[in-house]
């Protein structure tokens, strides 16, 4: 595992951890026992190879893993609910949906809202872009150094935060509000690149027949909003520690062992890209 990523990640395990413990003791909830007996919902956003629908099936990393989590916890059934990126957080906070699903990175302004379980992937920034890349751009700090470069990014994700905090000027950012209008917008020449993670890039280009393509080489920009860049987890309420908490805990058996490394090989993701967990050197405070 790469050492300059070592420690955001036990800086996003203690927050994660410690959110736990303080709503803990705040008293029993029935977030856990409610779906023992009952369906549980879970929103997702299309964005392949995370979450996606394909022939009438809701799949991607983050549905089938969430599967096998269900499945442990003895969940008897799912309810899946499709929305805009946008709207997973409210439909969560709102009750329309249990947890979210959907490849969604963990950052400063989304623990304020709402819990994470513990990462189940880190990938790094790309940058979807015509093949041959003609405009030459190999990091989002030189997309947005470059004059006259129209970048698109997904509405509401950690790349329009990550150009804004750059400095990209609003008329250069293209909001989508999904992976299909960002790829029109390359492919149509609309925009320079559509700045993803890694995965959805590849997912993307694979299926360009040749006509866009990962840029290559990448550069990581390295600024504080970038600092838990890339661990994705599946969201909760802030109240629902019981079902964050079992949640949790059967991850800490599933995720990085070889059944999950060859699921989440169907997608495109590497074993480099499973955070690598030592869950047994944490507290029975931090797994509470």
């Amino acid at each position: 595992m790469d050492h300059r990523y070592v420690v955001p990640l036990i800086l996003i395990l203690v927050t994660i951890s410690g959110i736990a413990y303080i709503q803990y003791q705040s008293g029993v909830d029935t977030s856990l026992s409610d779906h023992l007996n009952n369906c549980i919902i879970i929103g997702y956003a299309v964005e392949p190879p995370y979450a996606y629908v394909s022939a009438g099936n809701i799949t991607g990393e983050s549905p089938e893993v969430a599967r096998k989590i269900v499945e442990r916890i003895g969940i008897p059934c799912i309810i899946w609910r499709q929305t805009d990126f946008g709207s997973l957080i409210p439909e969560l906070e709102a009750g329309k949906i249990d947890v979210i699903a959907s490849g969604m990175f963990i950052s400063d302004d989304r623990l304020q809202e709402i819990s994470f379980s513990y990462p189940s992937f880190r990938v790094k920034q790309g940058l979807l872009v015509k093949s041959g890349n003609p405009s030459g751009i190999h990091s989002y700090k030189e997309a947005v150094d470059t004059n006259n470069i129209t970048i698109s990014v997904l509405a509401d994700s950690i790349e329009e935060k990550t150009f804004h905090e750059l400095g990209m000027p609003e008329e250069r950012l293209i909001i989508v509000p999904d992976n299909p209008t960002g790829r029109a917008s390359v492919e149509t020449g609309k925009a320079a690149g559509f700045a993803l993670s890694t995965p959805s890039i590849r997912w993307l280009a694979s299926r360009s027949s040749g006509k866009l393509e990962e840029a290559h080489p990448f550069y990581q920009t390295d600024i504080p909003a970038l600092r838990t860049y890339g661990y994705g987890a599946f969201g909760f309420r802030k109240q629902d520690r019981a079902l964050i908490s079992a949640w949790n805990s059967m991850m800490q058996d599933y995720i990085g062992c070889e059944n999950h490394l060859n699921l989440i090989s169907r997608f495109g993701f590497s074993n480099e890209e499973v955070p690598v967990h030592d869950y047994s050197n944490l507290s029975t405070r931090d797994r509470s």
